[in-house]
């Protein structure tokens, strides 16, 4: 099998993060000669822990510059891709936006017991499929419990600044590299892949990518 370390920068508010991971599991099939490591990296598309939590569908109107029913039309066109690939997006519009420099902590602390992937996909479910409040921190604990963590240890975590360093690093070095949307996916440290591209798409970058890499 070829190797591949993926580097995927993400955030848990960004719904394109969940659909293109999901995206890459279904790449992996179509390409199971590639035997990939993955390591979730973080970014933050609210960086501001202070500011008050708003509507989506306004929120993401001011942002776009586009109409409420614009976002919610392009919203229901992520709902239908999601339910496709097994997502629950079913509370995608009625979520409110919100800071998750708390929720990456959990995602690295989780990392250290090999279960970043798990905590990820809680969070994601959480946001999306629930419209919870993913800044909350009695969320995020029961999101690390849904992951198969400790969940008095996460909140331990929670209530500290554990991980935080780590985080802001993260998000820095990403920032200074040029990353400015994502998902962003870079092959082994070499190669970018931005955005969620379809599964076919995907597979057949990964599978050139591999083939230059064995040269």
């Amino acid at each position: 099998m070829t190797p591949l370390k993926i580097d995927l920068v993400s955030d848990i508010a960004c719904p394109w993060c969940a659909i293109g991971y999901a995206r890459l599991e279904q790449a992996l099939t179509l390409a199971p000669e590639l035997a990939v490591t993955l390591e979730w990296h973080a970014f933050e598309l609210n960086p501001d822990k202070n500011a008050p939590q708003e509507a989506i569908l306004p929120a993401l109107s001011r942002k776009y510059g586009k109409s409420e029913e614009e976002m919610r039309q392009a919203q229901a066109n992520m709902m239908q891709i999601a339910s496709g690939l097994g997502i629950n997006f079913s509370q995608l519009q009625q979520r409110k936006t919100c800071n998750t420099f708390d929720a990456h902590r959990l995602v690295k602390w989780a990392d250290t017991q090999q279960k970043a992937t798990a905590m990820k996909l809680a969070l994601f479910d959480a946001y999306f499929g629930e419209a919870a409040n993913v800044a909350d921190r009695s969320v995020l604990a029961e999101c690390a419990k849904n992951a198969g963590l400790d969940q008095r240890q996460a909140e331990q975590i929670l209530a500290s600044n554990d991980f935080a360093d780590i985080v802001s690093a993260d998000i820095a070095k990403y920032q200074q590299a040029g990353i400015s949307s994502v998902p962003a996916f870079i092959i082994n440290n070499k190669y970018l892949i931005s955005g969620a591209q379809e599964p076919q798409q995907l597979a057949a970058s990964l599978r050139q990518i591999a083939s230059e890499s064995i040269k």
